[in-house]
């Protein structure tokens, strides 16, 4: 497959985002570079100077909230996308309205709860909807210990393990190794498992 047949196929799909932060902006950014040219992006927060070492802003659009700052910063790679941005802490009914039509929804919260309640609302609506997950990125090397697990339609990437504290910040590049990852699993789904209309392929 081409790069031109990725972007033709891509060009059918829509991807949900919840959350713009590290694994968020990141992972969206990854997949408009590849072709995927619909998006849900939804978050409530503002760019802080503490954010620029591993999410994707810039220190002019410190203040800025996320999904607009994320929405001009995608537009610069891809002038004919199409976003769609909330700029709100999601609760369980706004998930089944806002990721409806969406055909892979990126769990990228950094709070546990919220991460949680993503999953369990989206399971309980879309049971048969993938749902890309990033959890265990904090910290520095140790990259073979990162890797995907598949629950049936949610896909683990990171090492499950490693929680952020003080002395195991997020950091750039293991944060970014997972948004990619997560990345990379919603173009496995895609190009791979999905056919123009969203329906999953016999495997």
């Amino acid at each position: 497959m081409t790069f031109e047949d990725i972007r033709k196929k891509l060009k059918y799909f829509k991807v949900g985002i919840a959350g713009a932060g590290g694994l968020g902006s990141n992972c969206t950014a990854s997949l408009v570079r590849a072709g995927v040219a619909n998006l849900v992006v939804a978050d409530f927060d503002v760019v802080t100077e503490s954010n620029l070492n591993r999410q994707f802003y810039f220190a002019d659009q410190v203040g800025m909230k996320k999904v607009v700052a994320l929405r001009e910063n995608l537009l610069r790679i891809h002038r004919n996308l199409e976003i769609q941005i909330i700029d709100k802490k999601l609760v369980p009914g706004d998930i089944p309205v806002l990721f409806a039509d969406c055909h892979v929804v990126v769990e990228a919260f950094d709070d546990k709860a919220q991460k949680q309640m993503l999953i369990e609302t989206l399971l309980e609506y879309f049971p048969h909807k993938p749902v890309v997950v990033g959890t265990g990125m904090a910290g520095w090397g140790e990259n073979n210990r990162l890797k995907t697990v598949v629950y049936d339609n949610l896909y683990v990437c990171g090492d499950q393990q490693t929680e952020i504290s003080l002395d195991c910040p997020p950091i750039g590049p293991r944060v970014a190794i997972v948004a990619n990852m997560q990345a990379n699993m919603v173009l496995e789904l895609l190009l791979g498992k999905m056919d123009t209309h969203g329906d999953t392929i016999e495997q």
